[in-house]
């Protein structure tokens, strides 16, 4: 796998761990809304989706403003848990500090709230790692759509062939080969490597140090 001019990625499950932030934020926003709770299993696999359409598989409904009704009652409890209990992979930030000092951009795509990945870098002290976040709430359109990776591409002015996206599920690898970028999977998230690697790959990773180990071979 040769460098990039551009690394884009994912958040959850591929540079964080949110997991434990956002099952608790379920399971209290579930029994605040008298749904009962769901187990863990049933939510894990969301992880990644547009809140929205989480809210649905999760319910389950095809109610649309049930589901922003949900996601309403849930964002207060994301502001108080989501962030403290969000935690870096063990190699996330040595690995994007080390494609920064390689000359690198470096941009997240992801369907997580822009401020709520920002908070994240901030709070870790870490936030000149990250060139552009694009968020849920800056495009129309979500991932598999390729909207945000075909903006961030605009927004540097960098070619699709010179640009890489990382993601952990198969909406990244749905959303790299709908943009035409390569695309690199990791298997953190609960995407199988097997699924992963069904789609157009460069590569496909366990941790994510491993893109760097990769580039230097």
């Amino acid at each position: 796998m040769h460098a990039y001019r551009l690394y884009l990625f994912d958040f959850d499950y591929t540079l964080v761990n949110s997991e434990p932030a956002i099952l608790k934020c379920f399971h209290i926003t579930l029994q605040k809304l008298g749904y009962g709770d769901r187990t863990d299993d049933v939510i894990r696999v969301t992880i990644g989706l547009p809140m929205v359409e989480a809210v649905k598989k999760i319910l389950p409904t095809d109610d649309e403003e049930e589901a922003k009704a949900f996601v309403r009652a849930y964002t207060p409890e994301a502001d108080r848990y989501m962030t403290p209990g969000t935690t870096f992979f063990p190699h996330t930030v040595a690995t994007l500090r080390r494609l920064r000092e390689n000359g690198a951009r470096i941009a997240i795509i992801s369907n997580k709230t822009h401020h709520r990945i920002q908070e994240k870098f901030d709070l870790d002290g870490v936030p000149e790692l990250i060139d552009l976040i694009i968020g849920s709430n800056d495009v129309e359109a979500h991932k598999p759509d390729p909207t945000g990776l075909l903006t961030a591409l605009e927004h540097f002015q960098i070619a699709k062939e010179d640009a890489l996206y990382i993601g952990d599920s198969f909406v990244d690898a749905e959303a790299a080969r709908n943009a035409g970028l390569d695309f690199a999977g990791v298997t953190t998230g609960t995407t199988s490597h097997e699924t992963l690697a069904s789609y157009p790959h460069v590569a496909i990773f366990d941790d994510i140090a491993e893109l760097v180990t990769t580039l230097q071979d």
